[in-house]
């Protein structure tokens, strides 16, 4: 299978600032007329849509009377981006919600998860949120704001883009929801981190209605920021490749799924940097079993020079 021709785009911290006391705002809304608008959800609102209004002002909509923040130095502009997102100002200063747009230049529907930070007066970092853009279109921008609500934090005045991942929509890991229309759920947990050892694990459940067959070994390939695979990692099989312990050892032997069964298999790596030039892999691409679709999920490998990736054998669990 040829890599995804995804173009990347150049990475900046951006900020908004002069932010004071907020109030809740408004979601989402798709900017283009007649476009289905994409699905967005937040941290614990899984099932949030776009539309609403931020204060008195709609999320999207142009706003003469409440024009755009002024960056606070030049080394910041609202007008640039960081890989399709930018922050577009306050969406209103009564209500004091931070406006933000997401672009998708690339060719294939993505979808975008973007951690927003929130800054204190004095510039540290407050608190995080997280949203995620499900069905973004090629070509299309939406656009949304953030408020008091999305923190816990009382005195931030300012926001930062801290990271932005976006996957093929049709590739995109499905932990929830309804069972896809491969009768599959593939996803990454946030894994363990202990003395430069890695260890992520990917959950697979058969949330259809027939046996689903799993043959040893998933088949994985590490992305980089512009979706494309990143040469040189050596893919290796079972944990102890990298280090004992893991629980991403054992025979590979064949498994059966029946509907409503899981199972798990371990992604194991190190972060030691020698000599030479770190990788980082934010995407790994990961194939069931032979001609499975590929789901692509987030582990965020920080290799360093090791150039060695370990996966384990399935496992049923139990």
């Amino acid at each position: 299978m040829s890599p995804l021709r995804l173009r990347p785009t150049a990475a900046a911290a951006l900020s908004l600032a002069a932010l004071g006391m907020l109030s809740a705002c408004g979601r989402e809304t798709a900017v283009g007329a007649g476009d289905r608008p994409a699905s967005v959800a937040g941290a614990g609102d899984p099932s949030a849509s776009l539309g609403g209004a931020c204060g008195t002002h709609q999320a999207g909509a142009p706003s003469a009377s409440q024009p755009p923040a002024a960056p606070p130095d030049s080394s910041r502009s609202s007008a640039q981006e960081t890989n399709g997102v930018r922050m577009t100002g306050p969406g209103d200063r009564a209500g004091g919600c931070a406006g933000f747009q997401v672009t998708n230049h690339e060719d294939v529907t993505l979808t975008y998860t973007v951690t927003f930070g929130f800054r204190s007066a004095s510039g540290g970092l407050r608190d995080t949120a997280t949203r995620v853009l499900a069905g973004v279109k090629p070509g299309r921008t939406v656009s949304g704001t953030l408020g008091r609500g999305n923190t816990t934090a009382s005195d931030w005045s300012g926001v930062d883009i801290v990271k932005v991942r976006s996957v093929p929509t049709a590739e995109a890991p499905a932990p929830g929801g309804p069972c896809p229309a491969s009768g599959t759920r593939l996803y990454a947990d946030d894994g363990d981190a202990a003395m430069g050892l890695r260890v992520v694990t990917l959950h697979l459940e058969n949330c259809g209605s027939t046996p689903y067959h799993l043959a040893g070994y998933a088949r994985i390939s590490p992305l980089g920021l512009d979706h494309r695979v990143v040469p040189g990692v050596r893919i290796l099989h079972g944990g102890s490749a990298v280090a004992q312990g893991t629980g991403a050892d054992g025979p590979a032997r064949p498994l059966t799924l029946a509907p409503g069964e899981r199972a798990h298999a371990g992604l194991v790596w190190r972060n030691t940097v020698l000599a030479g030039t770190p990788v980082n892999a934010p995407y790994v691409r990961v194939w069931a079993r032979q001609g499975a679709r590929p789901v692509t999920v987030t582990p965020e490998l920080d290799l360093g020079t090791t150039g060695k990736l370990a996966i384990g054998p399935w496992k049923r669990d139990r």
